[in-house]
């Protein structure tokens, strides 16, 4: 919304009972010059405030038009939110008793006034209110308790609000409250039921997995057909699938994927990763997890000939995009009653929550979404996914949606582990190199970057740091070491997690890029300086040797986000 330069205006219009209506601005001084409008109307000891915005002609859903009204007579303030006729809530209060501070007076646009300070959560806020105009107004709630007309409010020093125009109006067609009993205002709720209501009808939920069960099961039939809207398991009980359907957002919204599990019997700590299979290209990963074998896979060989299907686009395939990856603790909820802590009860479930925003292109119409939590126990684990999308603007608008730019490149997770798909153990030997076009016309291309290390003994690559090298087209761009020293934090998440001797548990080492009970956040490297044509990206990472029947290995995904003119 464009600045609004309002004259001070004092209009006053003849005829019986007026009513009056003030007008506010709020602006940021040195700000980008927007400005927005606040109405307060008024009928002798009665106020309600509103909007004064032109309405957003297409509003994002859950957009609610607010109403405050205050009855100075009854000393009452009611918040509204009306959705609709038939859907309006409320909550009601007495006024405020704020403690001011008083300034002296000035001279603001004309009116005399008397200067307030007061000092709210570390703001410095000052009010100039003139008794003027003989009224008893401001466009601000908090301070209905001011003894006259507030003329300017500011807050830091920088954030005003201003009266712009005062009218003397004929009364209204309308009653200005809808009644006199709080109930004629809509549904009752206390001040922090309205503010939640008000915040979660503009989050946009979807739930996708609710307490799914993710075992180790050979038993269980592969489906063969996906109907949207039902949990089907794969992978011998590993995998837990979903097909969708999916609305567009617009570019603006914020999209986060929240997990949480809990043991169903395993005690390990086990990889876990969300995903999104990609569907637009000839091959896709659904036609491994129906063959139930990773083999039907485009797949590569390394220099000892062991294969590893699914990984890497090719011109036919595009590897899994991966949302979130997650690392369950040792045995929360199940375990919790064969230890304790001395100082600490255990946690019944872990929580991760994930920005997944810069991925939101590659969601089409319909999207399938999976689980895995890499075990060999029967009852294994429960999981929760939902994702949740906040808007950061009122209006509805797709257009830029469509300029954004998402290309998978990797994956090496095996979340195919239980149904054959080989572990990324081939960086001793081999680097991991894919080839990729840049279309014209693309910008501010970076890389998302998921690593972490596996190999769960002392000099195993899951306890010792390794620097990832990536490299574009042959050169050495960036080397960035994978490590997560604060696992001790996560403690209460590990009722089963192995005690030593010198007081430390096990989940409390250090790791190669995550912990126990943690999400691995992407590590996002520039690559803005890529021109279009074909390029190269190589990851390299010195992999330790295997000892005995044990082996290290990392899961690295790579995801390449831009922009499109």
């Amino acid at each position: 919304m464009k600045k609004i330069l309002l004259p001070l205006l004092v209009l006053w219009l003849t005829g019986a009972s007026a009513q009056h209506q003030l007008l506010y601005r709020a602006f940021t001084l040195g700000g980008d010059g927007d400005t927005s409008l606040t109405k307060v109307l008024m009928e002798g000891e009665r106020v309600r405030i509103e909007s004064g915005n032109v309405p957003v002609a297409n509003p994002v859903p859950g957009t609610a038009t607010h109403y405050t009204y205050i009855d100075y007579a009854a000393d009452t303030i009611v918040s509204q939110l009306v959705y609709s006729p038939k859907e309006r809530y409320c909550c009601g209060s007495g006024l405020p008793t704020n403690e001011y501070s008083e300034e002296g007076t000035e001279k603001i646009n004309g009116y005399r006034c008397t200067k307030y300070k007061i000092v709210l959560f570390s703001n410095t806020i000052e009010l100039w209110v003139t008794q003027d105009l003989k009224l008893r107004a401001t466009p601000i709630a908090s301070f209905a308790d001011l003894p006259g007309t507030l003329v300017q409010y500011r807050r830091n020093g920088n954030a005003i609000v201003q009266l712009a125009g005062v009218q003397k109006l004929r009364p209204f067609k309308e009653p200005l409250f809808p009644g006199n009993d709080l109930h004629h205002f809509g549904e009752v709720l206390t001040r922090a039921q309205l503010n939640n209501l008000e915040k979660e009808k503009l989050v946009i939920t979807v739930p996708v997995f609710n307490e799914a069960q993710i075992c180790f099961n050979p038993k269980i039939t592969v489906p063969q057909t996906v109907d949207f809207d039902t949990t089907l398991s794969f992978a011998n009980g590993t995998v837990v699938l979903k097909r969708l359907h999916w609305r567009q957002l617009p570019a603006h919204y914020r999209l986060f994927a929240e997990v949480t599990q809990y043991s169903n019997g395993d005690a390990y700590d086990r990889t876990g990763s969300i995903f999104l299979i990609p569907t637009g290209r000839q091959q896709n990963f659904l036609d491994a997890l129906k063959a139930n074998t990773a083999d039907v896979l485009p797949f590569f060989t390394d220099k000892k000939g062991g294969t590893y299907q699914g990984i890497r686009m090719t011109d036919r395939y595009l590897p899994l995009v991966e949302l979130v990856r997650f690392f369950t603790p040792f045995g929360i909820r199940h375990y919790n009653q064969y230890r304790s802590l001395d100082d600490r009860e255990w946690a019944t479930e872990t929580r991760y929550k994930q920005d997944i925003s810069d991925l939101q292109p590659i969601f089409g119409d319909e999207v399938l979404i999976g689980a895995f939590i890499g075990n060999y126990d029967g009852g294994g684990h429960k999981l929760s996914l939902t994702l949740k999308a906040y808007p950061e603007s009122d209006v509805w608008d797709t257009s830029e949606m469509d300029k954004q730019f998402v290309l998978p490149l990797f994956n090496t997770c095996n979340v195919m582990e239980m149904a054959g798909q080989n572990y990324g153990r081939f960086f001793g030997t081999d680097s991991l190199t894919v080839s990729f076009d840049v279309p014209e016309g693309t910008e501010q291309l970076t890389l998302r970057y998921i690593t972490t290390g596996h190999g769960g003994w002392d000099t195993g690559d899951e306890f010792v740091p390794k620097a990832n090298t990536i490299l574009i087209d042959g050169e050495p761009r960036f080397i960035y070491t994978p490590w997560r020293c604060d696992c001790g934090t996560y403690r209460t998440l590990n009722p089963a997690s192995g005690n030593f001797w010198n007081g430390m548990s096990s989940s409390d080492y250090s790791r190669s890029g995550w912990c126990p009970g943690t999400a691995t956040q992407p590590t996002y490297f520039d690559l803005s300086d890529l021109k279009p044509g074909r390029h190269t990206i190589t990851v390299a990472i010195p992999q330790g040797a295997p000892e005995g029947g044990s082996f290290s290995s990392w899961n690295v995904s790579g995801v390449l986000v831009g922009h499109r003119q």
